[in-house]
């Protein structure tokens, strides 16, 4: 994934994600995008990626808490689980490669699980 690939995909995710009441581009450039999808005040998911450091991060915030998350640190994926959300989990499941769309299936699970709308 990268910058265009991002761009591109966000409209089809809202149009298809109802639960998703606002976004806001927090920075963009040529190899640079950050956004913040809004579920509620308090609990958004934050996407960035910088393509000339070949760097994502995508995460689940609640109350200024990570639930959960995704990151992509010079080409290599790790995430962050809901059962440990500070913890590196370096399995070949959390080194595996997610696009945007999987995300934001993991996040429904996550949310469903949690409790949360």
């Amino acid at each position: 994934m990268n910058v265009a690939d991002l761009i591109h995909a966000l409209p089809q995710e809202l149009a298809s994600r109802p639960y998703i009441n606002r976004l806001d581009v927090l920075d963009q450039s040529v190899s640079l995008f950050k956004v913040r999808l809004y579920i509620y005040p308090e609990l958004f998911i934050q996407i960035y990626r910088n393509d000339r450091f070949d760097t994502t991060n995508m995460v689940l915030i609640y109350n200024g808490q990570r639930l959960y998350a995704r990151d992509q640190l010079d080409g290599v994926w790790h995430r962050h689980t809901a059962a440990a959300p500070e913890h590196h989990d370096h399995s070949a499941e959390g080194r595996r490669s997610v696009s945007l769309s999987e995300f934001l299936d993991e996040v429904e699970s996550v949310l469903s699980e949690a409790g949360l709308p």
